[in-house]
């Protein structure tokens, strides 16, 4: 016996199949082209916003500018000129070793969105690459 419904379910079942497939395509194949606008503009962005975040929190942390503004102040509230000299030379000190390490943490901002800059080039490089090795196999 002839049953319609299923007739219908698979012609229904095979439209939806086709249309679907048709508009996943064309997704993937959009997200493939915005995804260089998106990676050099938006996401850029995003991660100089974040790493500049992380930049004040780290300066924060260090407390680097406190200790700069106070550097003639004199440590316990010593006004001598010996413990004037020592909270100087102490807190030099202290200016010095933070700087370094704020310099460390600017660093590793500078590297990181160089290499945010240079990853897609990279890849596809890598990709150029492999493609003209396998070729040249065969």
């Amino acid at each position: 016996m002839f049953n319609i419904f299923l007739v219908i379910q698979t012609i229904m079942i095979n439209n939806n199949l086709s249309f679907y497939s048709v508009k996943i395509l064309a997704e993937i194949i959009r997200d493939i082209l915005y995804f260089p606008v998106w990676w050099y503009s938006r996401g850029l962005n995003n991660v100089l916003k974040s790493l500049g975040k992380f930049l004040i929190n780290k300066q924060k942390s260090l407390g680097l500018f406190v200790w700069i503004k106070n550097i003639f102040k004199p440590m316990y509230g010593q006004y001598d000129w010996q413990g004037m000299l020592i909270s100087f030379f102490v807190r030099l000190v202290q200016i010095i070793i933070r700087s370094f390490v704020m310099l460390f943490w600017l660093v590793l901002v500078a590297v990181i969105i160089c290499f945010w800059l240079l990853l897609p080039l990279l890849v596809i490089y890598e990709i150029i690459f492999q493609c003209n090795f396998i070729n040249s196999i065969f």
